[in-house]
Formats: structure tokens, C-alpha cells, sequence
């Protein structure tokens, strides 16, 4: 199953170029059964990388763009009243299919915000009093522009800590860029990419994720970080137990796709700052637009204060 996963990245590496740590972190997020925050300036890939994501696995995938106006109804669905049935039939809105790219998350009101936190916490929706479950696996990546701030809502610290990871992509390489400028000569590469998995080998591959041991030095190094952020005086809050435990999943997750059936200290120091990062509160900027490198220099700086067991 693992080299399964791994054809999986090597498709998407084929169309998505000089971006292999962010194929990774895509793939983690999916293995982990989390959601995926990409915070970057516009035009560099985000929407090829999710609609990659999903071809591989073989899953239907939906696009949301956000904008002031739009409403939890555009998103959720909304009932129309059938003559001929004399009821009200529901019919779902974009928010259901197995990955959802919502770009541009941070233009929509707060009210239509909310609308996805059910859905990526509980994986179900609530409409007209009626719960519906979403079809899994359920994955959610959403993107935002960290460069322009007019006219957006900042994202709440609770909505912040329920996507496992956030990530910046960055622009390519300049070989990589010259490559996908001849092969965009024949089409959009990402048409023809094959299928390399199913939503059930997903969720095969999430069980055996969850088998993966974690020795008690390796989940006591885990709680050791996240208490630094706690205590430390450039942070008003910290990382919260689900942090903690986005991080343990994240680590098995890696360690299960390096064909290990246990986790070591690097599989969580190499992904720490990705998961642990936008859950900070830094002191003295609360309810300010924070810049995600000054939480990421931050959470380095705290990860490299706690030694890693042996």
C-alpha cells in the first residue's frame, strides 16, 4: 500500500513541479484524515495541486471561490420545493464531495466561515434540521492570500485549529519553471494523469496509519513541545491538546509512508512547524493580522529548545 501512496506523489510530482515537501504535506494531511491550509499569493499552483490530489486518488473534487457576499446556504446546499413530490427536496451545494479547494477562505464572512467548521470537524453538515453525512474520505484545502488583507475576515484561532496543517508553497525553481512552461504546450498535464488509489484504500490506509506505535519517549517529546508554547513569553496561547494530537497523527502518518510500524523523534521534528505554527497566539499581537513567518521563526526557535529523545 505504501509504494502505492508514493506512485501516488511521484504522479503528482509529474505535473505539479518543484514542490515534492508540499506533495508530502498534501499526502499526510489525506493519510492523517486532517485538512490543509495553503497560505500563499495567488497563481502558483494550489488549485493544480488539489485537482492532482484528487485525480490520483481517483475522488470527485469540488472548487469553492469565496467572496464577501456569498452565503452557508451557496456552500451547504439549499432546499427547492418540488410541485410534482409536494415537499422540499434538498439539493447538496459544492461542499459535497471528497476533496473540496476553497480558495480565497479568508474573503468569506465569518457566518459562511462557520459553515465549513461542522463539516471538517464532524464530517457531516446541518441543514433545515437535518444532519447529512459528507462522503468520505473528506478532505478540505483551503487556500489564502497572505499579501493582500483588504477586504477579508481573518480566520479565528478555532477555525485555524481545525486544519492539521498549513503550509507555503512558493514559486518554482527556474528549471521547473521553464519545464512547465513547454509541457503547458499540450495541454493541462493534469488531464491525463492516472488513478493511483480509491476513497477505500484511503481509509485502508488511515487504519493502518493508526496501528503505527509511538514509544512513550517519542509521545512525552510531543507534550514537551507543545508545553514549551505554553509556557513560553512570546506566546499568550499556546498549542492546544488537539495540536498535540494532530501532531502524533501527522508522525505516525509519516512514519507508516517510510514503511516503518513506528514513529521516531524526526518523523515529529520534521513536521512540527507545519502543524504546530498558525495554532500560536503571539503576545502582544492578539486580534491582529499575524505574519505566518514570525509564527513559524517562533515555533523553530521553541522546537529547538526541547531536546529529542535518543
Amino acid at each position: 500500500m505504501q509504494q502505492r501512496v508514493r506512485d501516488a506523489e511521484e504522479a503528482i510530482a509529474q505535473v505539479y513541479l518543484g514542490h515534492p515537501r508540499a506533495i508530502r504535506q498534501a499526502t499526510l494531511t489525506v493519510l492523517s484524515g486532517g485538512h490543509l491550509l495553503i497560505e500563499d499569493v495567488p497563481g502558483i499552483g494550489k488549485t493544480t495541486l488539489a485537482l492532482a490530489l484528487a485525480r490520483v486518488l481517483d475522488l470527485p473534487f469540488h472548487r469553492i471561490q469565496m467572496t464577501s457576499d456569498m452565503l452557508p446556504a451557496d456552500v451547504i446546499g439549499v432546499s427547492v420545493w418540488n410541485p410534482d413530490a409536494r415537499e422540499f427536496e434538498f439539493r447538496p451545494g459544492p461542499i459535497f464531495a471528497n476533496v473540496l479547494l476553497v480558495d480565497e477562505l479568508n474573503r468569506a464572512t465569518p457566518r459562511t466561515q462557520s459553515a465549513l467548521l461542522e463539516a471538517m470537524a464532524e464530517g457531516r453538515v446541518s441543514s433545515d434540521g437535518r444532519t447529512l453525512d459528507l462522503p468520505q474520505p473528506y478532505v478540505v484545502l483551503a487556500t489564502q492570500n497572505p499579501v493582500e488583507q483588504f477586504g477579508t475576515f481573518p480566520l479565528p484561532e478555532s477555525q485555524l485549529d481545525r486544519f492539521l496543517m498549513r503550509i507555503q508553497l512558493g514559486y518554482p525553481a527556474l528549471d521547473d519553471e521553464i519545464e512547465m512552461l513547454q509541457r503547458k504546450r499540450y495541454g493541462h498535464p493534469v488531464d491525463a494523469l492516472p488513478s493511483h488509489l480509491s476513497g477505500d484504500m484511503v481509509l485502508e490506509a488511515r487504519a493502518a496509519v493508526d496501528a503505527v506505535t509511538m514509544h512513550p519517549d517519542v509521545a512525552a517529546y510531543i507534550a514537551r513541545i507543545v508545553h514549551e508554547t505554553r509556557e513560553s513569553p512570546e506566546v499568550l496561547a499556546g498549542v492546544s491538546p488537539r495540536g498535540a494530537l494532530a501532531l502524533s497523527q501527522v508522525a505516525r502518518a509519516a512514519a507508516w509512508l517510510d514503511g516503518r510500524d513506528f514513529v521516531t523523534p524526526t518523523d515529529v521534528y520534521d513536521h512540527a512547524i507545519s502543524v504546530c505554527a498558525h495554532r500560536l497566539v503571539l503576545a502582544g499581537q492578539e486580534g491582529e493580522h499575524i505574519a505566518s513567518r514570525l509564527q513559524e521563526a517562533v515555533m523553530e526557535r521553541l522546537l529547538e529548545a526541547v531536546p529529542a529523545p535518543i
